[in-house]
């Protein structure tokens, strides 16, 4: 067991009290002066201290501050002969884990150290599950455009403004909204997603505002709305340019009166809750349409963060596609794979209209059909290679096979392609292609196999 301090200038509680730790099991160290045990503070710390408030040299307010100073974690119960509530109250408030009366109590004494324990194990791993949240939620990228985007996350993490973030579909807006949610004060509290997009219009009202018993026929008893819920911490609105007009009214209400009200109550509801919302569409064009509340969007933009498409920062591609290598190899168990440089290459080439979330699915989908541990050129799958053809991205000269480095796998892409082209030509008739070319149809059916043309890469 842990190293426990007892701080009291009264010999005879000295004793007593180690005594009790010590048949417990308990190391323990006691001090008659207070200079002598925060001196002894600098070198080690204990699990817990027991400390009256009435000693020669010091008064134990004076030392609860100094501990809290050195650890704000160290759990301090404070026993004292002639306390009064007021003071206990103000122990408490300094950060004190329990207030003990004297003559001391041996069950209160074992049970109050047992939940003090108990009460740093949590906390510790809290701040252990908390880091392991932060790994995982992070905004990947070298690019220009990701470092402002880090800089305003920090910037604002730490105030209470309403947030509207704005990008095409699968750039990491949910990820930016996350991390802005893991550095505030409210880091804490809870983070409350809402798709607005994937809730049909009769009911996103009931789920963001709850419900009384009898509001609606399905209504058999009272539920607590996502804005209740996220009480104390962030809401992310994600989509909110698809939330309707009504809808949009009350969220309105809640920025400017901070209450809701349930569907079927009577009652205003007090929030404390952060919005943050997100959204791929033009809100301005929407506001023109007649489809987007104009107070609301100005409400809503009061910190705008822009984050541009994967095409603009291709800079970020490698990074991502390291990041999620690992992320794979993890999830899978199939090892860390690596890209050749010919992939890396048609990768950062690729449009990716999908942005971050479509190269995500592309790795993990190259990292379980690859059975080699580097992805090579002929594990691309058709259709990637297909669009950038179609997109002209890659020219005559440039074709896969050419920037293959070794001839069987120039030979085998160019096998591919040239099949798939002909197959094209005779709308996938096999029979029609193989007498075109000049093979034999089961040889042809074997040779799709072994290229790995399925019907889905045929037309």
């Amino acid at each position: 067991m842990g190293e426990i301090w007892v701080i009291d200038d009264e010999k005879g509680i000295l004793e007593t009290l180690g005594g009790i730790l010590q048949d417990e099991g308990y190391q323990v160290e006691t001090f008659a002066l207070a200079k002598s045990a925060l001196e002894r503070l600098s070198q080690r710390t204990p699990q817990a201290v027991f400390l009256d408030l009435w000693l020669k040299d010091m008064e134990g307010l004076e030392v609860l501050a100094k501990i809290k100073e050195h650890n704000a974690l160290l759990p301090v119960i404070i026993i004292s002969g002639h306390g009064t509530i007021e003071t206990a109250v103000k122990a408490l408030k300094m950060g004190a884990f329990d207030f003990i009366e004297k003559p001391l109590s041996y069950e209160r004494i074992l049970v109050s150290l047992e939940n003090a324990l108990k009460f740093v194990r949590l906390e510790e791993e809290n701040k252990r599950l908390k880091a392991q949240i932060y790994a995982q939620v992070q905004l990947t990228g070298r690019s220009k455009a990701i470092s402002e985007i880090r800089d305003l996350i920090q910037r604002v993490a730490q105030t209470d403004t309403t947030v509207l973030i704005t990008g095409e579909s699968g750039v990491g807006k949910e990820v930016v909204a996350k991390l802005i949610h893991l550095h505030s004060k409210r880091a804490e509290g809870p983070f409350i997603e809402v798709n607005c997009a994937s809730i049909p219009e009769t009911l996103i009202e009931a789920e963001l505002f709850g419900f009384e018993k009898g509001a609606f026929t399905d209504a058999r008893s009272p539920k607590k709305g996502k804005f209740e819920v996220a009480h104390g911490g962030t809401i992310f609105l994600d989509e909110i340019g698809d939330m309707n007009l009504s809808a949009q009214a009350k969220v309105l209400r809640v920025l400017q009166e901070k209450k809701i009200e349930r569907l079927g109550g009577q009652r205003p509801i007090e929030v404390d809750v952060r919005i943050i919302t997100a959204t791929n569409k033009n809100l301005e064009e929407e506001i023109a349409k007649g489809r987007f509340r104009e107070d609301l969007y100005f409400r809503l933009r009061v910190f705008p963060i822009h984050i541009p498409p994967l095409r603009e920062r291709p800079e970020d591609i490698e990074p991502l596609c390291e990041t999620f290598l690992e992320e794979m190899a993890l999830k899978t168990g199939l090892g860390k794979k690596r890209l050749s440089p010919e992939v890396k290459e048609l990768i950062k080439k690729y449009p990716w209209p999908g942005n971050v979330r479509e190269l995500k699915n592309f790795i993990e989908r190259l990292v379980i059909l690859t059975t080699s541990e580097e992805i090579t050129l002929n594990d691309l799958p058709q259709d990637f290679l297909s669009t950038l053809t179609k997109k002209k991205i890659l020219k005559e000269n440039q074709e896969p096979w050419f920037m293959a480095k070794d001839f069987r796998t120039a030979k085998a892409l160019f096998e591919r392609e040239f099949l798939r082209r002909k197959l094209e030509t005779f709308r996938g008739n096999i029979t029609q292609t193989a007498k075109e070319i000049g093979l034999e149809r089961t040889y042809l059916q074997k040779k799709l196999k072994e290229l790995g043309l399925k019907e889905d890469d045929l037309p």
